[in-house]
């Protein structure tokens, strides 16, 4: 299913082989997220995303890069995450040198040029408008910020515009030195490729990836104070999300919880969707998300509304959680749901992009890294009471957190529903 070893430097080469198809991904994962940032650094884990496309000394411009993997008929892109970053080029397996080449270019001898870096400034500060006038992103943001207070956690990636517009080339360098090195780093291959290939490519390509990590993050101690906020806003809909602290990636608990979301909201059969969306006709949207963290994870439920019927929507979704916190789940819930995930999981793995993420993310982030059996098998240990224990300890009154972004003025009333 999969190899992991390490080169000379420390770096982890992962091999993710797959039968049926004609393509690699060649992806690297880096423990560079936004909650290693501090206050002052806002946003430059997501800047120097942007900054390492702008080429290096082989493909020296942004024209050059694009071209390069354009040429072959490549996707590439990359993102930013809270825990990590991750960049990647998807090709046909007789394109992946060119691939392993630009990439490597990129990361390992970015030009960072001045000159783009100004112009870079201007298109952040329009991505961030344009998520601060997108409600359904918007609220989203206000609730990880609601829940995890003034931490990291918190704070959304692309930062602040103080710090983009004052951000310089000397920053990118240190940020870079800081963390892009080879301890906290992967190179994952997934696709049409041997472990063997990828070794090789990996030296050849990566090999000279050098430096220690030189900060790790802040641990989360307490979930924020605050149990509601309210961001008055002409909108044509009222957006909520209503959710509670769960836990972390590492938790015993954490496969109950990914099918206690997919129960709550997770899919077109779920409790929110049919009692919320399809009974009552209470919105077009609605979905339960589960969120896991290293030492932090969150359960929430995000819907769009008419703004006259933000509290009974509010209402509903309190309800749900009631009922199953004090009532349960079924057991035809959990098997379906079992069924449900490791179905999406084996179609998702057939593309080589997903399949690289699926493994890199598990090799930089935690102890252990499960193949899909293995996956597959934690999933299918979780029981109804598991389930249940977890529902009754997380879905309680007082751990509720809302947010709302609409037209809606009276954040006293909002409380009430709580």
């Amino acid at each position: 299913m999969y190899a992991a070893s390490p080169l000379s430097s420390g770096l982890t080469v992962l091999t993710a082989p797959t039968d049926g198809t004609a393509s690699i991904t060649a992806m690297v994962f880096v423990g560079a997220g936004s909650r290693y940032e501090e206050q002052s650094e806002r946003g430059i884990s997501h800047f120097l995303e942007h900054m390492f496309f702008k080429g290096g000394k082989r493909y020296p411009t942004t024209r050059d890069v694009s071209g390069a993997i354009d040429s072959v008929g490549g996707s590439f892109n990359a993102f930013t995450g809270k825990e990590y970053a991750g960049y990647y080029v998807k090709v046909a397996a007789e394109q992946v040198e060119l691939a392993c080449d630009v990439l490597g270019d990129m990361l390992l001898q970015p030009a960072f040029p001045t000159e783009d870096i100004e112009k870079e400034r201007g298109v952040i500060i329009e991505e961030e408008r344009m998520y601060q006038d997108t409600p359904m992103y918007r609220v989203g943001w206000d609730f990880e910020q609601l829940l995890y207070g003034d931490h990291p956690l918190g704070w959304d990636t692309i930062g602040t515009e103080e710090v983009i517009r004052s951000v310089t080339r000397e920053d990118f360098l240190q940020h870079k030195k800081r963390f892009y090195t080879p301890d906290n780093a992967v190179v994952v291959f997934a696709g049409k490729v041997t472990e063997e290939q990828a070794g090789t490519l990996a030296q050849r390509f990566f090999g000279s990836l050098a430096g220690k990590k030189q900060r790790v993050f802040s641990p989360l101690e307490r979930f924020g104070e605050e149990r509601v906020f309210l961001r008055t806003k002409k909108t044509e809909q009222a957006h909520l999300v209503l959710g509670v602290p769960g836990v972390s990636a590492l938790d015993d608990a954490y496969f109950a919880q990914r099918i206690l979301g997919v129960i709550l909201g997770g899919n077109m059969s779920s409790r929110m969707f049919l009692n919320i969306r399809d009974a009552r006709g209470l919105c077009y949207y609605i979905s339960t998300e589960v969120d896991n963290y290293l030492d932090a994870g969150a359960l929430s439920t995000r819907a769009g509304v008419d703004q006259t019927r933000l509290f009974e929507a509010i209402t509903a979704i309190r309800e749900e959680y009631v009922h199953c916190a004090e009532g349960g789940v079924t057991e035809e819930e959990v098997a379906k749901t079992k069924a449900y995930l490791k179905g999406g999981i084996t179609l998702s793995l057939e593309d080589s992009e997903e399949r690289a993420h699926f493994f890199g993310r598990q090799q930089l982030l935690y102890p252990k890294v499960r193949d899909i059996d293995e996956f597959f098998a934690a999933i299918d240990a979780v029981t109804k009471e598991d389930v249940d224990a977890l529902a009754k300890e997380i879905l309680t009154p007082e751990a509720l957190r809302l947010v709302v972004i609409g037209q809606e003025k009276d954040e006293a009333k909002l409380r009430a529903l709580l």
